[in-house]
């Protein structure tokens, strides 16, 4: 069933919502990473707020879907959602952020923060570590099981052998019920991905490997929910959605440029940033009533 306008209204509050935090709390950190946190704010509110089978009150719920993020410094968003989803406070979220013995580390640590599913952030491990996931779901449950894996990955670490490595397994296996979701925001710390390592023709390496594809818009709502359901109906492949992000989405400061892949905001730019997601944020909210 396609998600409803009042539903598409409501996340879109809420992703705007997020992306406040996140700046708020880059703000507050002094260090950080900006673009990739607030292009993927659509995409974390969708999983989280609809599409993500979790319980934030019981985060080892046997039952739950899993997500694995392997480009662990886009932790932010991750963050900032799961303290919107009842996880944790959202006010120690943005206050301690990357400080010493935080549990919000500038990378995601399970020793810190039980409640995630990984440690990551050496690029290229995140879809390893969820193929191993999927694979041993099926040696424990067989294929009759509900519950889904997915993988976050950005695609500067398609640079990476391992990345490769993973997808050339889960293509062997079969795995249905993986659905990798790539953050094609065309940029890494040191410039445009295609400036780098070209990543093109991307979708039909994918395809060579014997994976489901589809191409997106990352945030549009409707599209990442049929893109998500469509994943979920193929049985026999495992699916890759490559959602077309703008890096920085939401402050035309920050968008498209790739210098902004690894620094905060200064507090006057912050100030600027969180302006102007507030005007957006009030014309979301005149525009459902």
């Amino acid at each position: 069933m396609a998600l409803h306008e009042d539903k598409i209204k409501e996340l879109e509050i809420k992703a705007n919502l997020i992306r406040q935090t996140i700046i708020e709390a880059l703000v507050e950190a002094g260090s950080g990473h900006t673009a990739g946190p607030l292009d993927m704010a659509d995409i974390f509110t969708y999983l989280y707020f609809y599409g993500l089978k979790h319980n934030p009150k019981k985060p080892d719920w046997p039952e739950r879907d899993r997500l694995v993020l392997s480009n662990g410094h886009i932790c932010p968003v991750l963050y900032a959602t799961m303290a919107h989803a009842g996880y944790f406070s959202v006010d120690e979220y943005k206050k301690t952020l990357r400080k010493f013995g935080t549990k919000f580390q500038g990378h995601p640590h399970r020793d810190f923060l039980p409640a995630l599913e990984t440690s990551s952030g050496p690029l290229g491990s995140g879809l390893s570590q969820a193929v191993g996931m999927a694979l041993a779901d099926r040696i424990d449950y067989g294929k009759s099981g509900d519950r889904f894996f997915y993988a976050l990955l950005s695609d500067g670490e398609h640079d990476c052998g391992n990345t490769w490595e993973a997808v050339l397994l889960a293509g062997k296996e079969k795995l249905g019920h993986l659905i990798a979701i790539v953050d094609r925001n065309n940029i890494q710390i040191d410039g445009f991905t295609e400036d780098i390592m070209p990543l093109e023709p991307f979708a039909k390496k994918y395809e060579a490997f014997n994976w489901h594809v589809q191409e997106i818009d990352g945030h549009s709502f409707s599209a990442i929910d049929e893109a998500v359901n469509r994943a979920k109906a193929v049985f026999d492949q495992p699916s890759v959605i490559i959602a077309r992000t703008i890096p920085g989405k939401g402050v035309k400061e920050f968008e498209r440029d790739y210098h902004w892949h690894g620094k905060p905001p200064s507090k006057e730019e912050g100030a600027m940033a969180l302006a102007e997601l507030r005007t957006l944020g009030g014309k979301i909210k005149s525009e459902h009533q």
